[in-house]
């Protein structure tokens, strides 16, 4: 692979060594991107895809659905993801999925898995795990592992890598990006990202249904604990009078956790026939033990979770009662 120059780094990164191995010594790799994928899966997904693709190494992006987000079509590649598995793939790599259920699929047993995540309820699943809860977002993970290899990253992979890191840290508004996380989104930008370009495209494309739906979604705004603790829902119906995709809604929630006295906030939709629930919070509440509880995960404030019902409420009642053991 072409190289460019090493950086030194404290932590032990034997694993990004042993997972570039791997990837040298395989025939056909999948990269896996999780179920209802986000910028960051994608992105992270799209910068080792275009690696590969650069050193001729066959492989596929694989996602379990064909339903992307089309905000990020942009991106280099993003037209080969692909929801038909290979007939044959000798290794795989997860991005960004926080529990293995998170693939979409069993995995044969078999097939060694390169598990790449910043998520805190990862389990450490793969057979080589690259997995740092204290980084802004996998996107900066895999830059890390370009970096640790000496891998050369052209305009292509540094977009997709910047797309990652940008939405994943709010705009690097979070608290794990730290001056690191500065020092590699500059040299993303040294190596041909555009931060203008990348946030109109992820920014200002957005459909009329989205404004359509909103309103709804903020109507159905409760609040509870003297307005600490807050809910939306989004009701299938609203979907169809709209025409609004699921993905329209998911501003509302940052909205709600932008009122002040807000400290916790669920937002409720349903997807595939389940309930879907987002979970966001300031401070010291670890809304990733809420999600926990219904087979979720995710960050300390941030995470999300599926739950086997199709009614909006039920799983609000749900989910509002373990929030509320909080604050026992």
């Amino acid at each position: 692979m072409k190289k460019d120059f090493i950086v030194s780094n404290k932590i032990d990164m034997s694993a990004y060594t042993q997972a570039l191995k791997l990837i040298e010594e395989s025939r056909y790799i999948l990269i896996i991107t999780h179920v209802n994928p986000d910028p960051d899966t994608i992105s992270s997904a799209l910068a080792l895809s275009n690696l590969f693709h650069e050193n001729k190494i066959k492989h596929k992006v694989f996602n379990i659905s064909s339903d992307l987000p089309n905000n990020l079509n942009f991106l280099h590649r993003f037209d080969k993801i692909t929801d038909q598995l290979p007939k044959f793939f000798d290794l795989a790599i997860s991005v960004d999925c926080g529990t293995y259920p998170r693939l979409g699929f069993k995995l044969d047993e078999n097939i060694p898995l390169i598990n790449f995540d910043h998520h805190k309820s990862n389990n450490n699943f793969g057979t080589i795990n690259i997995v740092d809860p204290m980084k802004s977002s996998t996107a900066e993970i895999v830059y890390d592992f370009f970096k640790h290899n000496g891998l050369y990253i052209t305009k292509e992979s540094a977009t997709a890598l910047y797309v990652g890191i940008y939405d994943d840290s709010l705009a690097f508004s979070l608290s794990r990006c730290d001056e690191l996380t500065f020092d590699k989104v500059n040299f993303l930008v040294q190596c041909g990202a555009s931060p203008s370009t990348i946030a109109n495209k992820l920014l200002r494309r957005d459909s009329l249904a989205k404004y359509r739906i909103i309103p709804k979604v903020l109507d159905s705004l409760e609040l509870f604990k003297e307005g600490e603790v807050a809910s939306i829902i989004a009701k299938k119906e609203w979907f169809e009078e709209t025409g609004a995709h699921t993905r329209d809604c998911e501003d509302a929630l940052d909205m709600i956790m932008s009122i002040a006295v807000v400290r916790v906030a669920a937002y409720v939709r349903i997807v595939n026939n389940r309930a879907r629930l987002s979970l966001r919070s300031k401070g010291n509440i670890d809304v990733s033990k809420i999600a926990g509880h219904f087979g979720g995960g995710g960050h300390f404030n941030a995470a999300g979770c599926s739950i086997d019902t199709d009614d909006v409420n039920e799983a609000k009642q749900l989910v509002l009662k373990e929030i509320f053991e909080l604050y026992k």
